[in-house]
């Protein structure tokens, strides 16, 4: 039994090294490519101060921030999935897909549609009020989807259900009020409900690193509680675990993690849904390898998503759909296999 916890956490650990080498080295990637290329020596350099001020300014004011934007959005929506399909006991549910996402867009759009005229929307308030809004909004989805599926408790069938069943809703509700915008404002909300990281800047990346840095960790040390919900609800209760209590919890910190994520970065969808497929793949079904596994692999994929969105493709494409031509095929997969 030593053993065999050995050698996991042996390939546990060869698994984060690798990720990070390679988040590590298409950080590198990202950086250097662009409309104006910059070596990748020059990068060093530019990082340690030693650069010209062109290379400083293309780097520290564009680069950059969208760079750790990606890869704060990426974590985070990740482990939101994680955390979804662990309460849920349904490894196709995801921040998208139970409505939890498309809460905190209409959050958003609201604030946008009703505040755009008396504040500026590139504003650091308003930076920083986007984040609390898409939370309002989605724990606004997530109560309603609580309280609808809640019969004597939460069946998590029931649950994902509900979810879908909201969903569609608050896309209808989001529809309205992009009709009622004027064209530019149309064409803007419906980039940045795609998924779209390309106003990135300092403000958004300090918006959203305090919720990434707490909350993640956070789901780590609930782990344990997530391993008993995944075995059932009954079997969870025989361990001694508080059921309804722990599933709130979690619930929350998916919804804040993934309210705080859309608002920095828009509805990218399908990232929480497959992450945390490929993390079980590689790893096994125990959430204290599942949850730093899925962050890492999440924000690799969505810098290389966000990579390829500015730089490989002809027209500027919103990485949110780049993330689903990557993902769609391996969802169709699942969908597949799942009996």
């Amino acid at each position: 039994m030593h053993m065999l916890k050995f050698i996991k956490q042996r390939k546990f650990m060869s698994i984060i090294i690798l990720l990070i080498l390679l988040i590590i080295g298409w950080f590198f990637v990202s950086l250097s490519t662009g409309v104006i290329q910059i070596a990748p020596g020059d990068v060093l350099k530019t990082l340690f101060n030693n650069g010209t001020d062109r290379q400083k300014l293309i780097l520290f004011n564009f680069r950059l921030p969208g760079i750790l934007l990606a890869i704060l959005i990426g974590a985070g929506l990740a482990v939101s999935g994680v955390i979804l399909q662990g309460i849920t006991q349904n490894e196709l549910a995801d921040p998208g897909i139970l409505g939890i996402n498309t809460g905190a867009g209409l959050a958003v759009v609201l604030f946008l549609f009703f505040f755009r005229d008396s504040l500026d929307t590139a504003s650091t308030l308003s930076i920083y009020m986007m984040p609390l809004f898409a939370l309002i909004g989605a724990v606004g989805a997530a109560a309603l989807i609580y309280v609808l599926a809640w019969n004597k408790g939460v069946n998590p069938i029931r649950l994902v259900l509900v979810g879908i069943g909201i969903n569609a809703g608050f896309s209808a509700a989001l529809v309205i009020f992009q009709l009622k915008m004027n064209p530019q404002d149309y064409r803007q909300a419906t980039v940045w409900l795609t998924g779209d990281i390309w106003s990135a800047n300092w403000n958004f990346v300090f918006a959203l690193l305090p919720w990434i840095l707490l909350l993640i960790p956070f789901a780590l040390h609930k782990a344990n509680a997530l391993n008993a919900l995944n075995l059932g609800d009954s079997v969870a209760s025989g361990l001694g675990s508080h059921v309804e209590k722990e599933r709130m919890i979690l619930l929350l910190t998916a919804v804040a993690l993934a309210g705080a994520c859309v608002a920095a970065g828009g509805g990218i969808a399908f990232l929480g849904l497959v992450v945390p497929h490929i993390a079980r793949k590689i790893i096994g079904p125990m959430h204290q390898y599942i949850i730093p596994i899925s962050a890492l692999i999440g924000a690799l994929l969505l810098m290389v998503a966000d990579t390829v969105s500015k730089n490989l493709l002809a027209t500027d494409i919103p990485v949110g759909i780049v993330v689903s031509i990557l993902s769609v095929p391996y969802f169709v997969y699942l969908l597949m296999k799942t009996k």
